[in-house]
């Protein structure tokens, strides 16, 4: 029995499984193959309450704890539609808006992203900079009243579909970390372009762009906190994100050993279920001891960020720990459905190809190494 959550966060997950069910599970398919998911289901989450349940109420959102955004996280993961990102943009971009931005801007724009009318997006990688922020060649100057900025950006998640997004752009540029500043883009405002939606090979629903900013004018008043300590902005909020992937994680584990022990007690091979060789059987046990023992760290995890608590190298352990695992286990439960674990039409196949960015976004798996090392 899980004790991390309490009736309030039940009571959530049943409303939201109810909307996942009826507006997400029966399209999620049509979406991946569209690239894209409509800004039609945005605002129909929006209208129900279950973006931003965080934030606070004076801003449209939910008023709730992490323990909300946990159960949004984990229903998406039980029909493995995390390519609908709700999580990105509630509990990853909003909490920068949240923090950083001035009063007005907060007030302009977070009712519009609490109602699913402005998806967020952040800029942080850029081609050639992977994982190295100090090394990024997007800048922005001041002119006035205004920030000029010129750059691109790849990768970006939910790009397409972002009515406003964090850019992260040096202010400084022989400031190295130090000279990093967040300023946020208004879809439509000249200057700014969306390049093609990039092809992937996992989480298709979800839609990601390269970003090009010529001569980008926005108010001073869209820099989110101080300039040049962006990174310091940007390191205070990713152990929120790394948890969110790891709670992902875990429930993308947890589902498909259920599906996979399912697949292999009805599936006959040479007048047995796979489940009565040996050597099925007992992958699927080793499976589910891990899987407990990750689910007690990560569910530790969750009631300590919960609290305040969790360090910026727990939350990179959890990340690490999960997405490693998961990508493991999932390679076993495909080999454990053969042919079929192949086929694009059996959902393991597509949970193991949207598993493998786990290991590199939100810091890979070798920067989750660093930030645990830095503390032995």
């Amino acid at each position: 029995m899980r004790t991390v959550f309490r009736e309030d966060h039940e009571a959530y997950r049943t409303q939201f499984r109810r909307f996942v069910d009826r507006e997400i599970a029966p399209n999620h398919r049509q979406w991946e193959r569209d690239g894209i998911v409509p800004r039609s289901l945005w605002r129909r989450a929006g209208e129900e309450g279950f973006l931003c349940p965080m934030l606070a109420t004076e801003h449209g959102g939910g008023g709730g704890d992490f323990g909300h955004s946990a159960v949004v996280v984990e229903e998406l993961a039980r029909v493995n539609a995390s390519g609908v990102a709700f999580q990105l943009h509630s509990d990853i971009v909003v909490p920068y808006f949240a923090a950083y931005a001035t009063q007005g801007r907060q007030d302009e724009w977070l009712p519009k992203m609490a109602r699913g009318e402005m998806i967020g997006a952040i800029a942080m990688t850029e081609p050639g900079m992977g994982s190295d922020l100090k090394s990024m060649t997007t800048t922005a100057r001041r002119e006035g009243e205004h920030w000029v900025i010129n750059g691109a950006k790849t990768f970006i998640s939910s790009g397409q579909n972002a009515g406003i997004v964090v850019v992260c752009c040096k202010t400084d540029p022989a400031g190295g970390r130090r000279g990093i500043s967040l300023i946020a883009v208004e879809e439509g405002t000249p200057g700014f372009t969306k390049g093609r939606r990039l092809e992937k090979i996992g989480l298709h629903a979800q839609d990601t762009s390269e970003l090009f900013f010529d001569d980008v004018r926005v108010p001073a008043e869209n820099l989110l906190g101080v300039e040049n300590r962006g990174f310091h902005q940007l390191m205070h909020q990713l152990p929120q994100e790394r948890l969110v992937i790891a709670v992902r994680a875990g429930v993308s584990m947890e589902t498909m050993l259920e599906k996979t022990v399912e697949y292999a007690k009805g599936r006959q091979v040479f007048g047995h279920s796979v489940f009565d060789f040996q050597t099925h059987r007992f992958t699927l046990a080793a499976a589910r001891a891990e899987i407990s023992m990750f689910r007690v760290y990560l569910d530790d995890c969750i009631a300590r960020h919960m609290r305040g608590a969790l360090s910026a190298e727990d939350a990179a352990a959890a990340k690490l720990l999960g997405t490693e695992m998961q990508n493991r286990l999932l390679d076993q439960f495909l080999q454990i459905h053969g042919g079929y674990g192949y086929m694009a039409e059996y959902e393991i196949g597509r949970a193991w190809a949207d598993a493998r960015v786990g290991r590199i976004y939100g810091g890979s798996s070798e920067v989750m190494k660093e930030i645990i090392a830095r503390t032995l």
